[in-house]
């Protein structure tokens, strides 16, 4: 039965996805290393027995990727590692508070950019759906664990908000377990600890909302900045009252 002309659009991609995993193993076990050089195209057809297609193909993702770099009349050499087997970012992986920490440094990587573009491109009903976010999160304090869930879904909105698809996914995947205040309970037992250290977080949130209602982009950005730094703050503050008490 012949294949259908979807099929045979496909074949390619698949093989050139495949050529790309070989490299990329190669690389990872040291066969082939920073600087050198890859195989010619007529070299690579010959030994993995694909059109020069696939090869160029596969070649293009590389580049896109940041692994191999190509100089015209020269070759394509290596540039960069790729990720390890395997590799993943979601709540399996923040198990330790230095995780937490970890994360929280990542998160000043992206969020900072996210809230500020979430100023310049929120749309009026991501901007409702912020407000909303933002209330639940100022009035639910009572309800076990729906600080943490609220405050998970703020940031989310602010993500949504900033239209770009994979902030998005980045955090749903991540999910609440990067949300720190998780960790800080045993710090701030007593209540009057507690209702400052809410009392702040949520002063952070609000300076970070009304700059992006306000259409504020550096401003926007320079809140989050603040509130992910003041949280990494935090609980380093907590991980030293921790180890005091545990002495």
């Amino acid at each position: 039965m012949p294949s259908s002309p979807s099929s045979a659009r496909i074949q390619p991609r698949r093989l050139a996805e495949t050529l790309v995993e070989s490299f990329a193993q190669r690389m990872r076990t040291g066969e082939l290393k920073r600087g050198d050089k890859l195989p010619t195209e007529a070299q690579i057809m010959a030994s993995e027995n694909v059109s020069r297609s696939v090869v160029r193909d596969a070649i293009s993702r590389m580049q896109a990727a940041g692994l191999v770099e190509t100089h015209h009349g020269v070759g394509t050499y290596v540039l960069d590692m790729p990720a390890p087997e395997g590799f993943n970012l979601g709540p399996a992986t923040i198990v330790l508070l230095s995780d937490v920490l970890d994360l929280l440094e990542f998160r000043l990587s992206i969020e900072v950019q996210a809230a500020g573009m979430a100023a310049q491109n929120a749309t009026p009903q991501a901007l409702e759906e912020l407000e909303q976010a933002l209330q639940a999160l100022l009035e639910g304090p009572e309800k076990p664990g729906s600080t943490t869930n609220a405050d998970f879904q703020f940031h989310l909105k602010i993500a949504k908000a900033s239209g770009n698809r994979y902030l998005i996914d980045m955090m749903k995947n991540l999910g609440t377990k990067m949300i720190p205040r998780t960790r800080m309970n045993s710090a701030y037992n007593g209540q009057s600890n507690r209702s400052s250290y809410l009392a702040g977080i949520n002063a952070e949130h609000q300076q970070i909302f009304d700059a992006i209602i306000s259409r504020q982009v550096d401003a926007a950005r320079t809140a989050m900045f603040l509130h992910l730094s003041n949280s990494r703050r935090r609980l380093r503050e907590a991980q030293e009252v921790q180890a005091f008490y545990s002495e």
